[in-house]
This record gives structure tokens, C-alpha cells and sequence, in this order.
């Protein structure tokens, strides 16, 4: 029997019994739904990290000041006020492969324009910093480095803060801005940036010279909270990310052994903690749609074992007018793995619509990958093989005799 005939003969006895088909397909079709939905939400949650982790920029490395100890207390990053704006410079200056180098102070504080006010992050960085995150100004320009060495008064504002402090119909650019009674002179608008990694609002935020910061709203007393550096290539961010380490613990006089009073992350490390847990939700939703997969195997293998019961006489009278046992097998081995994949196609539609549909209506980020729509039918087709077999072969073992006396 050719494999023509036996899934001509299948097909038929499929439709013989269409919803009983229908049923036991369900089960896969529920499974398959399942994993592609569930799938495009893990892998479109972590899209949207990824997405969020390269608005850092390129071959970036951040380098964070670091905890002390105060009354047996440890009060966390941030606290140690090591890093000071030299740092910065020698970065900049003793690591040839350190293309640009930015150190930043960090203030929240109520910003005033006119009869407007807005409580927002304020940064002190310098120029290099926005080549460093790839951001540009949908309006204006960046300040200079003319204006970190004068501290000049001037600021680049984010587009939230732009929203809230200026009408929609008024351009930001020229206009004055009062923080902490000091009057800063708006000379560039950021372009959008969205959220970080971290979940905060890139674009609510005002950036102005570290310099002018640091003298004018700080305090020189106060140390960077951060400073970036861009390695020149992907290959040797690990290399400069090492030497950015031993040179601050040089200048830092840190002994061997020593806790560091700094941190240093590369892009790569940021990148793998952040998407570390989409990673996890995704593996965790494979492994329950994975299960429905399997009870819809389930089903197949009992539906089969009823359906080769049903048929035993049928079975005789073909090994008795001359059919192999591997015909036998072939013909109940089609039938289930047409049912399993069957049950894939129409779960892969159902499970791509409940992903759009999620998309539209809660508005989460969802990802329909060719990789998962495969992977998903080929599995339907596996579980169609993998539970169909024995019962394609208990039939395929039936004595003829007997199966010719069954009633």
C-alpha cells in the first residue's frame, strides 16, 4: 500500500467520525494556541527589555559609586561619593580604547517656567554623553564643551518635562527655566526615549553641565553618582570594562582583597540581568502549554486505542486480502498524526489571534516569532507520532483469525 492510499484511507476514516475527530484535535488545538500565545508574550516582553536596554547606547559601561558603611549600617550604591569628575578624566585619558567618556550628577527638584512647575530628575553630564546614549534633540541643539568649561547656565530638557512645563503650542527653545531659583536658559529638546531598563521615565528629565551642577545646585563637596564610558567595539568592551576597574582601584588606593567603593557593569551584564527574568517567564509558559501539548497526546493515544478496538474486523479483512502489518501501522500512524496536525495549523491561527488580540485590547507587547510557529507545529506533528504509535502498532500485531471473528 502505497502512502497515498493510506492517507487516502485515514482521511476517510477520520471523516467518518468528524466530531469525534474534532474533539480529540481539541486538545491539541488548545495546546498549540497555548504555546504560540503564550510564547509571543514572553518573547515580546523580552523584546521590550532588550529595546529599553539598548537606548543605553552602544558598547557602553557604567561605572556607579559604590556603598559604605555608616554606624554598622550599609547604605547602599550611591553612597560612597568616591567618584570624583578626575576619575572621569583619567578614564578618558588613560584607556585608548575609551572613546568617550561622561561623568553625572543626579538632583530631583521643582523646576519653574513662568506660571508652570514640575518636580523632575535634573542630570549634570557633559557633551560626550549624549553620543554615549544615541540621543538626539527633536528641537534645538546639545550644550558644548565650552559650556561645561564656563558652566554655563543652559539646559537640554527631556519631552515630558517639555510637556509639563511649556504649552503645546509654545517652543521650549530660547525661553527660561528656574531651578532652584537658578535660571537656565533651554537651548535643545530630546527626541523621545521611552522607558529604561529600570522602569523610569527617560524623557522626564533635564540635562545641563555637570560643571554648572555641581557649582550652581550641588555643592562640590557632593561626588559623580555615575560616570559612562563607550568602549570602541563590541570586542573589546570586556578589556576596557577590566581596565576601568584596575585604574580606579589605582587612584582609589584600594588594596588587594578590599571591597571596591564603585561598581562597574558593561551593557552586557545590564542586558543579561534585565532579560533574565522575561527568559524565565518564557520557559515557565513553554513548560505549561508544553503540558497541554501532552494531554492532548493523551487523547489522541485513547481515541486510537478505541478506534483500532472499533475496527478490529475491518483490520482482519485487510491482512486477509493481502495487507502487511506495515501497512496496517502506516494507515493508523497517518490518522493520528493527521489529527495532531491539523489540530497545530488550526491551534497556530487561534494562538496568533489571541496574541493580537492581547496586543490590541491590554495593550501588552507581544511577539509572533517564525522560529515559535515552527517549532509549535512541529512538535503537534511529533505528539501525533510519538502517541499514535502504539496504538498503530497493537493494531498492526492483530492476529488475522481472530480479528476476523471479532464482533
Amino acid at each position: 500500500m502505497t502512502a497515498l492510499n493510506a492517507s487516502r484511507i485515514a482521511l476517510h476514516a477520520l471523516g467518518r467520525n468528524k466530531l469525534r475527530s474534532a474533539l480529540t484535535a481539541l486538545g491539541i488545538i488548545i495546546g498549540v494556541g497555548s504555546l504560540i500565545a503564550l510564547l509571543a508574550i514572553g518573547h515580546g516582553a523580552r523584546a521590550e527589555v532588550e529595546k529599553q536596554v539598548a537606548s543605553l547606547g552602544e558598547n557602553v559601561i557604567q561605572v556607579s559609586a559604590g556603598s559604605i558603611t555608616k554606624s554598622a549600617a550599609k547604605l547602599g550604591l550611591g553612597s560612597s561619593g568616591a567618584l570624583t569628575v578626575e576619575d572621569a578624566e583619567a578614564l578618558k585619558e588613560e584607556i585608548p580604547d575609551a572613546i568617550a567618556v561622561s561623568p553625572e550628577v543626579k538632583i530631583k527638584t521643582q523646576v519653574v517656567a513662568g506660571n508652570r512647575n514640575w518636580s523632575t530628575e535634573i542630570y549634570g553630564n557633559s557633551p560626550e554623553y549624549f553620543r554615549i546614549r544615541q540621543w538626539a534633540t527633536s528641537a534645538g541643539e546639545i550644550f558644548t564643551e565650552q559650556d561645561v568649561r564656563g558652566a554655563t547656565k543652559v539646559a537640554v530638557i527631556g519631552q515630558m518635562a517639555a510637556d509639563q512645563l511649556f504649552d503645546e503650542d509654545e517652543d521650549p527653545i530660547g525661553e527660561l527655566i528656574r531651578i532652584r531659583g537658578v535660571p537656565f536658559k533651554v537651548v535643545g529638546v530630546l527626541a523621545v526615549k521611552g522607558a529604561s531598563a529600570s522602569g523610569s521615565d527617560q524623557d522626564d528629565s533635564i540635562i545641563i553641565p555637570h560643571t554648572t551642577a555641581i557649582r550652581h545646585l550641588i555643592g562640590k563637596q557632593t561626588g559623580l553618582r555615575r560616570i559612562y564610558v563607550q568602549a570602541a567595539s563590541l570586542d573589546v568592551l570586556p578589556t576596557v570594562e577590566k581596565k576601568v576597574g584596575e585604574l580606579l582601584r589605582q587612584r582609589h588606593h584600594i588594596e588587594t582583597g578590599s571591597d571596591d567603593d564603585f561598581k562597574v557593569r558593561s551593557q552586557l551584564e545590564i542586558a543579561e540581568s534585565a532579560t533574565a527574568t522575561a527568559r524565565t517567564m518564557t520557559v515557565l509558559l513553554s513548560l505549561i502549554a508544553g503540558v497541554s501539548l501532552v494531554v492532548g497526546g493523551i487523547g489522541i493515544m485513547n481515541i486510537m486505542l478505541v478506534s483500532v478496538t472499533e475496527r478490529t474486523r475491518e483490520i482482519g479483512i485487510r491482512m486477509a486480502i493481502g495487507a502487511h502489518r506495515r501497512d496496517i501501522m502506516r494507515q493508523f500512524l497517518i490518522e493520528a498524526v493527521t489529527l495532531s496536525a491539523l489540530g497545530g495549523v488550526i491551534g497556530i491561527a487561534c494562538g496568533t489571534g489571541a496574541a493580537k488580540m492581547l496586543a490590541t485590547l491590554a495593550q501588552w507587547p507581544t511577539l509572533i516569532s517564525p522560529d515559535a510557529v515552527l517549532i509549535a507545529f512541529v512538535f503537534s506533528a511529533v505528539v501525533g507520532i510519538f502517541f499514535g504509535y502504539y496504538p498503530a502498532r497493537k493494531a498492526s500485531r492483530l492476529d488475522p483469525i481472530e480479528a476476523l471473528r471479532y464482533e
